[in-house]
């Protein structure tokens, strides 16, 4: 692998501009080789001329002390400045240049200044945070440390001399840990001297909790009451064991995170040190000159390698972590601490090959056995499709989805949107495309198993007399799925199970806890599966009210069943709308009220439709396209304009400044095709009907299509939300602590 594709690999996707411009600097490089080789190839017609050195000047200031015998003998020179802002500066001067390449050596050095300067500058900044933060994490741990002591001795005495015997060793851990961080971050502390003054402290040490808060960290319904009405969030100290383990396993977090952070600091400052020694190798080779070592010595006397800031916080973070939150037990720690390590698993590409193939050939097979028993033309032929093929049909929604989402995330890898960060997967459980195909087309297999068993009973003499076991045949998968999806154990893919379940119960509490993107994202994906939740809407109705012991459908002609038509179509919108509701009461965003808007717009566009299938007026029919087209309208405009972020630049080209896709005809098909399979979702909206398709497969038919429109915008939706994080350097999640102190509340 080129050096570029590794560097370009390994960056961190949200921190791509504050790296070196590599391919810049190496197409400067290519324009100084072109001009030596059009010099050479021009050389035996035109007389030769000296190579001039440049005056190196009197004022400069030189980042290493040299002779005057060096100073002439060097390629070049390498000054140091203070600008304005207090940070360094470098500038590069030639000694002597050819006249071939003279204007591409100067644009060379002059971006490589420039590029290692913002370099330098965005990693002392970052590491000024993260010295900040470490600050922050050390009080925190002033007061999980009293916050222990407090709880192993609930009704010990401050001065007690007991408590003072038992507490020693860990005062004295603590007092250690505190000298020695504070000495890395140039704070001063009061020293100790032997064990009058720890007993003296241990007062001073526990009187942290007078001063602090418990903060509730995880939102619950109550919560927002409590903020709606204004209430504190923050609760007294309880000193009891489960507040305890609370308290650490926020703590824990928020080190692993604090350490993530460190990890990617480190890898910052190696690879773009890798990339100025790669660059300047290649500009020696090129140039025939020896720049490359005293530009070098420069690099490694400068803040981004010669800082030790990170590596010194690294080794403190992991004595901490082992020692307090891994029982001393280093390995364990570190495996905490460290990213894991996600391996292709060869069974997985086998597996997904497999069910690939075994749906292919089921579906092969039920076309040959439909056709070979003219199963379209017998007399059940119609009760079959108002009965089985809803229940069938909902697994193919699913399926459909899930590949959608598989071919998500493999362009979202290819093109470097950094999905796991944005969703908030935690690190190594995001799943691939590969484990969600195998699970769409493991299901996919099931499904056209259980239509093709069902037919084969159905049509075979000798089995003919098992109707009820055959009806029962998708309530069997559909029960298998369930089980599978809240199943306990660490199978399956527990944690994005898990994960999933989660999100879905915010979706069906909103508003009663924050908004986040997986949240409204799920909500979004719901919007397109009304079809699939009517679908499960007719499996309570047909198993429930015993239609499947005769294969009769007497749900349509019930009340109950109609009303709840309604509102099972209207909960994703609702849920959407309400979300944007809460957005706009706490983020004070007026583009989520018209956001709301455009949700309110599409639940009366899909009650409308749906009191006109059941009563047929004229007045029901005009009010349903009316408010079907401005919802499909609205929500077109919406998906272009703020959901992509398109259509910004009328005067160029109508798309972002930036874009992932490098072919720009993409994004223009994607939003002619978002317009028409708006309209073909319009056409479901006004309940459109074909001569030569029954209304069931109709209706599957233009759900396939909302949920490939969907897919669509799956993917330009999370290319617009990383780009925005790419432009606010935003590649963390900010971890909530536990301990709120009183300063910190009256400085807010």
């Amino acid at each position: 692998m080129k050096f570029g594709e590794e560097f370009d690999g390994q960056m961190v996707p949200e921190w791509q501009q504050a790296y070196m411009n590599y391919p810049c600097l190496k197409s400067i490089l290519q324009e100084i080789q072109n001009s030596r080789e059009r010099s050479r190839t021009a050389g035996a017609l035109r007389p030769k001329k000296s190579v001039h050195r440049n005056f190196s000047g009197l004022t400069k200031r030189y980042s290493r002390a040299a002779s005057y015998l060096d100073l002439e003998n060097q390629d070049i020179m390498v000054s140091t400045r203070i600008g304005e802002d207090g940070f360094e500066r470098y500038e590069t001067s030639i000694m002597r240049v050819a006249e071939a390449g003279r204007e591409s050596e100067l644009v060379f050095f002059k971006t490589l200044d420039l590029e290692f300067d913002k370099v330098n500058h965005f990693y002392r900044s970052k590491v000024d945070e993260m010295v900040q933060e470490a600050v922050g994490l050390n009080k925190q741990m002033d007061a999980l440390i009293a916050f222990r002591i407090k709880v192993d001795r609930p009704t010990s005495p401050w001065t007690c001399s007991e408590t003072v015997a038992v507490d020693v060793n860990t005062l004295e851990s603590k007092e250690q840990r505190r000298k020695s961080l504070a000495d890395e971050m140039g704070i001063e502390i009061k020293e100790s001297n032997g064990g009058d003054s720890i007993k003296e402290s241990t007062p001073e040490a526990l009187s942290v909790l007078d001063r602090i808060k418990l903060n509730k960290t995880q939102e619950t319904p109550l919560s927002t009451i409590r903020n709606i009405l204004k209430l504190s969030n923050q609760e007294e100290l309880k000193f009891t064991r489960e507040n305890l383990k609370k308290i650490e396993e926020r703590l824990k977090k928020a080190f692993i995170e604090f350490y993530r952070k460190l990890r990617h600091l480190k890898n910052y400052s190696f690879l773009n040190t890798l990339a100025i020694s790669k660059i300047m190798k290649k500009y020696d080779k090129i140039s025939s000159r020896n720049a490359a070592k005293p530009y070098m010595e420069m690099v490694d006397k400068s803040y981004l390698t010669s800082s030790d800031e990170i590596n010194k916080l690294m080794v403190r973070v992991e004595s901490i972590f082992v020692e307090h939150f891994a029982s001393s037990n280093r390995s364990k720690g570190m495996n905490l601490l460290r990213p894991i390590v996600k391996k292709e698993r060869h069974r997985i590409t086998f597996s997904t090959g497999f069910f690939v193939g075994c749906s292919v050939s089921l579906v092969i097979a039920l076309v040959l056995f439909i056709h070979a028993r003219n199963i379209m033309g017998t007399a059940g032929q119609k009760l079959y499709m108002e009965t089985m093929f809803p229940l069938y049909s909902l697994f193919g929604f699913i399926v459909l989805h899930m590949i959608m989402y598989a071919s998500n995330i493999y362009f979202w890898k290819k093109y470097r949107v950094n999905y796991a960060f944005i969703f908030g997967f935690k690190e190594g459980t995001e799943l691939g495309y590969r484990p969600v195909l195998l699970l769409s087309f493991g299901l996919g297999t099931l499904a056209l198993a259980a239509v093709l068993i069902n037919l084969d009973m159905e049509m075979d003499p000798n089995t003919n007399d098992y109707k009820t076991i055959t009806e029962l045949l998708p309530l069997f998968v559909v029960a298998i799925v369930m089980a599978i999806s809240v199943c306990p154990f660490n199978i399956f893919y527990r944690s994005s199970r898990f994960f999933f379940l989660a999100v879905i119960f915010r979706c069906i509490a909103a508003p009663l806890y924050k908004v986040s993107l997986p949240d409204f994202f799920l909500a979004d994906q719901l919007t397109s599966q009304v079809q699939a939740l009517r679908s499960l809407q007719f499996y309570v109705c047909y198993y429930g009210w015993g239609d499947f012991r005769l294969r009769r459908n007497t749900c349509r002609s019930s009340d109950v069943y109609n009303t709840f038509n309604f509102i099972v179509a209207v909960i994703p919108y609702w849920s959407r709308f309400l979300q944007c509701v809460r957005r706009l009461i706490e983020e004070k965003d007026i583009s989520q009220g018209f956001n709301a808007l455009k949700y309110l717009l599409t639940i009366v566009a899909v009650c409308l439709r749906t009191a006109y299938s059941l009563n047929r007026g004229n007045n029901w029919r005009l009010a349903a396209w009316v408010f079907s087209a401005l919802a499909t309208f609205y929500g077109t405009y919406w998906d272009i304009v703020h959901d992509w972020g398109f259509l910004h630049n009328p005067s160029k080209t109508w798309l972002r400044e930036k874009l992932l896709v490098p072919n720009k005809a993409v994004y223009y098909v994607a939003m002619v095709v978002n317009v028409v399979l708006r309209l073909a979702w319009l056409q479901t909206v006004l309940d459109f009907n074909s001569s030569f398709l029954h209304r069931e497969t109709m209706i599957a038919l233009l759900a396939f299509l909302e949920i490939i429109r969907r897919g669509i915008w799956n993917f330009f939706r999370l290319e617009n939300e990383h780009l925005n994080n790419v432009g606010k350097f935003r590649a963390f999640t900010s971890v909530p602590l536990p301990f709120n102190y009183g300063e910190e509340e009256e400085s807010r």
